[in-house]
């Protein structure tokens, strides 16, 4: 079915207004035509019912078509209008329509075909028109939404900042109290441990048994304690940056036999079995002789607590590029995959509670991960609950030492090809990622075992 237009004509002449009429008619253009002589009738109208299509004289009485057309903008009245003028007016035509005509025709050119044509475009031109200020008016919503949006994502920056600022010297503040705190109580501690042990000596004199036994409570409580305020204030310096490897030329099998003959009392009195294997062809390395012992006893420390049956093995031998690794293998408790991503953490243990069967800070394999970064060495796992645990670290076989102040540093050749850097510019980060790597049971070549 054609489409019926609603079609007003504002024009004081009659003739005109007949021109349009027969023209529209003899095009065979449907249509609801209503006609007005002046701009206040033709203003009325447009207030009144919404028409597709208005053909506009630009000379009326009283007003001319500029007022009309700054009115109905006013009142945000929108429609197509097309500008009906005489020859010679093209000039005052095109004003008008940078001020909201959509098109106009020359009142000598009022024919059928000039006029549908115009129509019919002026109606096109005026939906885009209105499609266009849809968008425009979506676009410039959806942006003041942008602008609300990103004024709260930087609210919300500024509250996270200032809380990592907070967290930050809450952090501070924890790991120098824990330096402070650490620092203070091992001079009375150190002071318990010398006092238990000159009681113990004969010279100053006798002491009944249970003297004796409540001495070496004592003193073996004093130890214990200092042990565990010593990994206090490794994890603060750690924390801070602050603590640095001394590195020296040392014989790794002597430390590794040295730290397992300090562990074997602990293996002693739960019946466990304790193998060492040393498959080094050169023995010497250059590292930090304090810190590399801290961590094999951390780590045998730990696999003698979790382990109630069995026996543990120690393996270290040499690998290629220059890196040699130590494999410390249990029959213990085992971890299970779940707690593999926090088993390095600080502060952390698999058993969280008060009245946890297994002791300690839970430092230990957190200072053990940090000072395998430092040494620019890696942290393998293996575990399965019930079985057992499998701990292998690879490390350099001597480490670079870069200075404070910069500078290339030095080397040692110890036999092999070349070294791995280190810097003290490096800060360590607590807990760091570990992987899981597949390591089978070590074969054996020298055996420490219990009676």
């Amino acid at each position: 079915m054609e489409e019926t237009f609603k079609i007003l004509v504002v024009d004081d002449d009659e003739v005109d207004r007949m021109a349009v009429r027969l023209a529209l008619t003899k095009a065979g253009v449907y249509m609801e035509l209503s006609e007005v002589s002046d701009c206040e009738d033709a203003f009325s109208a447009l207030q009144n019912a919404n028409f597709d299509c208005v053909f506009l004289d630009y000379h009326l009485p009283n007003q001319n078509s500029l007022t009309l057309i700054h009115k109905l903008r006013s009142s945000e009245i929108k429609v197509p209008l097309v500008i009906l003028t005489a020859q010679g007016e093209e000039r005052i035509t095109v004003e008008l329509m940078k001020i909201g005509a959509t098109d106009y025709i020359l009142k000598s050119q009022l024919f059928s075909e000039n006029l549908t044509r115009i129509l019919r475009n002026a109606i096109k031109l005026f939906q885009a028109e209105i499609k266009a200020d849809l968008a425009y008016q979506q676009l410039k919503e959806s942006h003041e939404q942008l602008i609300c949006k990103n004024q709260e994502l930087e609210r919300q920056r500024e509250q996270i900042q200032l809380q990592n600022l907070r967290l930050l010297e809450a952090s501070r503040l924890k790991t120098k109290f824990l330096a402070t705190i650490s620092h203070e109580l091992r001079t009375p501690m150190n002071a318990i441990i010398g006092f238990s042990q000159i009681l113990l000596r004969p010279k100053f004199g006798q002491l009944t048994n249970q003297q004796v036994d409540m001495v070496e409570r004592i003193l073996n409580n004093g130890k214990h304690l200092l042990v565990l305020l010593n990994e206090v204030l490794d994890f603060s310096k750690l924390e801070s940056g602050r603590l640095e490897l001394k590195p020296e030329i040392l014989d790794l099998e002597k430390i590794v036999n040295n730290s397992v003959s300090e562990i074997m009392s602990l293996a002693e009195a739960k019946k466990l079995s304790l193998v060492v294997e040393t498959d080094l062809q050169n023995t010497l390395i250059f590292n930090d002789s304090v810190r590399v012992r801290q961590i094999l006893i951390n780590l045998l420390v730990n696999a003698v607590k979790f382990t109630e049956s069995g026996g543990i093995w120690v393996e270290v031998k040499e690998i290629p590029q220059n890196r040699l690794t130590i494999t410390i293998r249990d029959t213990g408790i085992g971890i299970s995959s779940k707690d593999f991503k926090h088993i390095f953490e600080a502060f952390r243990q698999v058993d969280q509670g008060i009245s946890r069967k297994y002791p300690g800070t839970g430092l230990g394999l957190a200072i053990t991960d940090s000072l395998v970064q430092m040494m620019g060495g890696t942290i393998f796992l293996e575990s399965k609950l019930g079985v057992g645990s499998i701990f292998k670290i690879e490390l350099p076989r001597q480490i670079r030492l870069i200075s404070n102040h910069g500078g290339d540093g030095y080397n040692l050749n110890l036999g092999n090809e070349e070294g791995i850097y280190y810097s003290h510019h490096n800060q360590p980060q607590l807990p760091s990622q570990f992987n899981k790597a597949s390591m089978g049971y070590p074969h054996l070549k020298q055996q420490i075992k219990m009676d």
